[in-house]
């Protein structure tokens, strides 16, 4: 019906969740630093890019496909708790405003260093290629990484869903994104869930720069950069307050753009991001504070 309507094949729609499924994890990476922290990470695309680099290099060297993998989580994370260790922490008493930029140096840092290591035209990581391989469902040709990326996204939600609510760290993470300060005099230790919520956004990452590099093969310094732009619009469509909404917001603009881009001809695919952001100013002017944010909730409330 919804495939009809809108003129396109269900093979477009279930892309539209796949992609919708990868912003939706991105946004939950996002929204937890800026929970914490209250720190909009720029840098996030380029956690991203540095692990398919890896994935691209182990691909290159020959590697089996899950020790391409765990190289690609390896790096993320050491990448993610260095960020933390070397520039969060010591500015962590500043201005929110000094941290934005620290995220943006860290950034075009990271992708100079990929620029100069790796050339301008990237690297191909081939090893996943056999995702991109369809399989038949009710005689429709759905690829395997179309599946992977709902299945993927699904469990990491229910497994965020119970770590933020069955554990003690992730209750010291939803105390801390509430309120910091009062967290911190109650006992709760405030290096210990910062490093907590950068550790899962660094995994977030990985598995995002996985599924990425399956969808774009081709690896260059600038990967995943305009990922994370529509992703951080997303996340300000769906409402900062908190991260469900953050998470629905990057789930939705995914979508629209998966949808969009698989209805406009192919000649007309440039001006996919003018359609998507003009969507995102509209939004925005109608709900301030986020199209899934609560009534009266501003859009930069804690998540």
């Amino acid at each position: 019906m919804i495939a009809a309507v809108l003129g396109i094949d269900w093979r477009t729609l279930a892309d539209a969740f796949a992609l919708g499924s990868i912003y939706a994890l991105m946004a939950i990476g996002i929204g937890l630093v800026f929970g914490v922290l209250r720190l909009v990470n720029f840098a996030y695309g380029q956690l991203v890019m540095a692990g398919a680099f890896a994935l691209a290099l182990a691909s290159q060297w020959g590697w089996p496909v899950w020790a391409g993998i765990l190289l690609c989580f390896a790096v993320v994370i050491v990448l993610s708790l260095l960020m933390d260790r070397i520039v969060f922490r010591p500015l962590r008493e500043q201005s929110p405003a000094v941290m934005l930029v620290a995220t943006f140096a860290v950034a075009f840092l990271l992708q100079s260093i990929a620029l100069l290591w790796f050339g301008s035209l990237g690297k191909i990581a081939t090893s996943l290629s056999f995702l991109q391989r369809p399989v038949t469902i009710s005689g429709v040709d759905i690829r395997k990484i179309t599946i992977v990326a709902m299945v993927v996204a699904a469990c990491c939600l229910v497994a965020l869903v119970l770590l933020l609510n069955k554990t003690n760290v992730g209750l010291h993470m939803r105390a801390a994104a509430m309120d910091f300060q009062t967290a911190r005099l109650l006992g709760v230790r405030a290096n210990r869930v910062i490093a907590s919520a950068v550790l899962i956004s660094g995994l977030l990452a990985a598995i995002v720069a996985v599924m990425l590099t399956v969808q774009t093969p081709l690896v260059t310094p600038d990967f995943a950069l305009r990922d994370t732009i529509v992703v951080l619009a997303g996340v300000v469509v769906g409402g900062m307050n908190r991260l469900v909404s953050a998470t629905l917001g990057g789930f939705a603009i995914g979508f629209a753009s998966g949808l969009l881009g698989g209805a406009l001809p192919t000649n007309q695919s440039q001006y996919l991001p003018s359609f998507v952001f003009a969507a995102v100013i509209v939004v925005l002017l109608i709900r301030p504070g986020g199209l899934f944010s609560r009534p009266g909730q501003a859009a930069v409330d804690r998540v």
